[in-house]
């Protein structure tokens, strides 16, 4: 039996002037133990699925069974019950400022009743998962976004839970930080068996970390299966967008930021772009590259279209810098 199952899960919201149908008939199934990744482009209906998941939303129609067990026949306190074993974790971190790391991480224990000499170990064990045992007496605005949202991980995990569910959980983060975060979780999900579900729209995310995915496209569940075989073989054009296999699909994701990258000849013969896009999944376009050899050497200059997507920007330009790059935004004549 499936820990999540979604059945002809639909969930429509109403405006004075029209509805509007975010989720359709969604039937999905993440089995105890899964990184399940769902992932789609902005308003396909990502973070509406993941709040129907643990009733932050109440579905429209259809059923949502965690554990065996019907939402739909909860009442509002076993529902409560239900969330301190399904934690959740946000783009934003959601810190009470005004509490240290450790009283950050004690809130979702008191709030379940757990008496306070229980919290105090508990809180010790979790600080040392997350690598933040020297921290604990800091308040958020001290701490680092990855910092911050390894405190949000921690009190995610303070109450057991079997099920964490993170809603673009890395968006706010650097590529570096990302990576750290996401080698927690994945360590998390081997040490506890700890079942996560991530939503996001980078498909760098999905495949350095989850076993399968799901692709949302427009409220509805175009793609499913191993992350392996989706993005080996997209079958939809949903996937395809996401996977940048479809070039003409693609090309409308491109925006209009150019950068110049100078090679100084120690990185020219290097294939540092082609790293860029196979490692980060940033789809770029040449559009003007020029090399030549100077006392032995090759130098040389490459301008590149960005993605329209400030996040996949910052990525690439990070990436590019990491590795030895000069990079600079070119504008009007890129040459």
């Amino acid at each position: 039996m499936a820990l999540i199952e979604l059945r002809s899960l639909t969930k429509t919201f109403s405006t004075r002037s029209q509805q509007v149908e975010a989720l359709k008939n969604i039937d999905l199934s993440i089995e105890k133990g899964d990184i399940y990744g769902i992932i789609g482009m902005s308003g396909a209906g990502k973070s509406t699925l993941v709040r129907c998941i643990n009733y932050l939303e109440k579905p429209t129609s259809g059923t949502v069974v965690i554990d065996g067990r019907d939402l739909a026949h909860m009442d509002a306190k076993e529902l409560a019950k239900l969330r301190q074993s399904v934690s959740m974790i946000f783009q934003h971190f959601n810190l009470l400022q005004q509490r240290n790391v450790r009283g950050n991480i004690a809130f979702a224990m008191e709030v379940a009743g757990i008496p306070r000499d229980k919290r105090e170990k508990k809180i010790d064990e979790l600080l040392d998962i997350v690598g933040l045992k020297e921290r604990a007496g800091n308040y958020p605005s001290q701490l680092s976004g990855g910092q911050q949202q390894r405190v949000a991980i921690a009190r995610a995990l303070a109450t057991d839970p079997k099920i964490i569910l993170c809603d673009e959980a890395t968006s706010a983060l650097d590529p570096q930080t990302t990576g750290q975060i996401l080698t927690l979780l994945k360590e998390i999900n081997r040490r506890m068996g700890i079942t996560i579900v991530i939503i996001t729209h980078e498909m760098s995310v999905v495949e350095s970390v989850c076993t399968k995915v799901a692709i949302i496209d427009n409220g509805v569940l175009a793609e499913t299966g191993l992350v392996e075989e989706v993005f080996s073989h997209p079958k939809t054009d949903a996937a395809k967008r996401l996977i940048f296999r479809n070039a003409g699909s693609a090309e409308s994701l491109l925006g209009e930021k150019m950068i110049r990258l100078v090679f100084d000849g120690v990185q020219a013969d290097k294939p540092v772009v082609a790293e860029m896009i196979s490692q980060c999944h940033v789809l770029v376009n040449i559009h003007y590259a020029d090399t030549r050899t100077v006392g032995g050497k090759i130098f040389g200059q490459m301008v590149l279209q960005l993605p329209e997507d400030h996040l996949q920007q910052e990525k690439a330009i990070w990436f590019l810098r990491d590795h030895g790059l000069t990079v600079e935004e070119v504008k009007g004549n890129a040459h």
